[in-house]
């Protein structure tokens, strides 16, 4: 029986895919596109369907990075993108139980808004229907969580394919584009002289909106007495963070982040606040969402109250007004939009002046930092989890980039580590997906190699992907991951005991793993880590090993009453 990722191919056929001069398989194509896109990088796991790509990697220079599972080349895929504004992050999958392998990667970049192109493999065109190895219909798969799917169905077409996925993959509100391309026409035979690749160009929002509507949103923001900024992912994929905080600047606006607009301000701007949104929020009168969707996060719509006046911000109009009516609507690249606001301000001397409600805040802040000072400092055993958080801020340089791989311990570690100045904070985003630690690293120490990379992880999610050390190891990436352990699914748990009793637990227990034993067994570095003051030591060794590494604290198991959901 065939293996995974091998073909049914005659050996004539095989025999065919010989080369010469003038003439060659369509895989060269492809990767000549890619190239022409920009592509630098490509994630895979080995697959006999789209072998033909990674010949052509290599004639165009195109580093191949194969993983062990496809769910972590779809996420690493991710990972590029958010890394490399304007360019499309690349998978490639083999056929059948690859391509739906890599869904939830895919789908995690659907609700994230990431530009991937991914490849899927599929059996021989010319055997459509028939029952070929691994063959399925995964156009329609992918469809539902792509801005396009399709597939290519001549060879010397390829080109022009891959570039119709990356301008709907970078056009617009970004998002993944999935092509399949048949084994048969992969590696069918094209001509390259004969063939013209298409010019890629810039696809990403530029324009700001009509006039007449910043001149209104101006006024309106002039008139509020508490106005609040929320800043989100569609801020991140404008490049917009030095507009908006050249707006602060002058305005003295308190402002808030979520999603990937993390990063986007500085921690220690002004304007830029953590710990007291909810309260913000609770009192404004006018609040500009820049970028900011009202979904789970703004409880619809409700965190913001009903009399309140929204401004809001976004690359596409379909977006402005979800679950709550904008009462000025700003369709465009964000960046130019701050920049037209602020310039209608100077224009009409128009004064907006938050610097007292932002003072205000602030105080609130620093008490509210005060008061959980005893956990962050606590000598407990097992370790406080706001322990563990603190000594990892204190470990984060301004070059880090960081990665949140986890539930509650992610949750915990977000309000507490400081966004490098010169890094990036990573998470899987709204589609909430577990595991993607690893492979987001992986991209991330690739594509800077001169940065370190650390990942705050879960126990529970270092079980999906963390394979994927294996992957650091042999590509020398010496990624550090800290696992906080408290032997359960911690967000899950807690509701459970708080719902239906202590004695009704299940599903949700796990074990104190060696974690670091399983990674010193793929050539890595592993520390265990049982008392607080043991932390800080470790995390330096791991760093100073040079080696992929993982540091296992073991944390205290909170059990208590369920305080809210992260589902309604």
């Amino acid at each position: 029986m065939l293996a995974k990722g091998e073909n049914d191919m005659s050996g004539k056929e095989r025999r065919a895919l010989g080369v010469t001069a003038t003439e060659t398989h369509g895989g060269k194509l492809a990767a000549r596109a890619l190239k022409a896109a920009g592509v630098e990088c490509v994630f895979t796991l080995s697959g006999g369907h789209v072998m033909g790509i990674y010949d052509g990697c290599l004639d165009e220079g195109i580093d191949v990075i194969d993983v062990r599972h496809e769910q972590a080349a779809t996420h690493a895929a991710d990972a590029w993108a958010r890394l490399h504004p304007g360019k499309v992050g690349v998978a490639i999958l083999t056929a059948g139980p690859g391509v739906t392998d890599g869904v939830t990667g895919v789908a995690n970049a659907w609700r994230a808004n990431s530009p991937i192109l991914v490849f899927g493999g599929q059996g021989p065109f010319k055997h459509a229907g028939r029952g070929s190895l691994q063959e399925m219909d995964h156009v329609s798969l992918m469809r539902p969580v792509t801005k396009w799917s399709g597939a290519c169905g001549e060879t010397r077409r390829i080109a022009e394919y891959i570039e119709l996925a990356v301008r709907t993959a970078l056009s617009g509100v970004p998002g993944p584009a999935f092509l399949e391309i048949p084994m048969d026409i992969l590696h069918g035979r094209v001509d390259l002289d004969a063939v013209e690749v298409p010019s890629f160009r810039d696809y990403r929002v530029a324009a700001a909106a009509a006039a007449p509507l910043v001149e209104q949103a101006a006024q309106l923001i002039a008139s509020a007495e508490r106005p609040v900024v929320m800043a989100g992912t569609a801020l991140k994929w404008s490049e917009g963070g030095d507009a908006l905080a050249a707006f602060l600047d002058a305005t003295s606006v308190p402002c808030y982040v979520n999603g990937m607009a993390r990063g986007e301000i500085a921690w220690d701007h002004p304007s830029f606040l953590s710990l007291t949104r909810k309260e913000a929020l609770e009192a404004a009168d006018v609040v500009i969402l820049a970028g900011t969707p009202l979904d789970f996060r703004m409880k619809f719509g409700r965190a913001i109250p009903a009399d309140a006046r929204i401004v809001q911000l976004d690359l596409d109009e379909t977006l402005i007004g979800q679950n709550r009516p904008a009462d000025v609507s700003l369709v465009g690249n964000l960046g130019a939009n701050f920049d037209a606001l602020l310039d209608v301000l100077k224009a009409t001397g128009v004064t907006v002046d938050a610097s007292a409600q932002l003072a205000a805040l602030r105080t609130r802040e620093i008490e509210l930092d005060e008061a959980r000072s005893a956990e962050l400092n606590s000598d407990e055993v097992p370790i406080d989890p706001l322990r563990l958080c603190r000594e990892i801020a204190d470990a984060v340089t301004d070059d880090m980039i960081v990665i949140g791989d986890g539930g509650d311990i992610v949750a915990q570690a977000s309000k507490v580590i400081r966004v490098p100045r010169r890094g990036t904070w990573m998470d899987p985003g709204p589609l909430g997906t577990l595991g993607v630690g690893m492979p987001f690293a992986l991209a991330a120490q690739k594509a800077h190699p001169d940065k370190r990379v650390l990942i705050v992880y879960g126990d529970g999610s270092f079980g999906l992907n963390g394979f994927e050390y294996d992957t650091a190891v042999r590509f020398g990436l010496p990624i550090v991951g800290v696992v906080g352990n408290d032997a359960a699914w911690g967000q899950m748990l807690r509701p459970q005991a708080g719902l239906y009793g202590q004695d009704r637990v299940v599903a949700t227990e796990l074990n104190y793993t060696r974690y670091d034993k399983v990674v010193e067994a793929m050539g890595g570095h592993g520390e265990h880590v049982t008392e607080p003051d043991q932390i800080a030591p470790a995390l330096q060794r791991a760093f100073d090993s040079g080696m992929p590494a993982l540091v296992n604290v073991e944390i205290r198991q909170d059990r208590g009453a369920m305080k809210g959901s992260t589902y309604v």
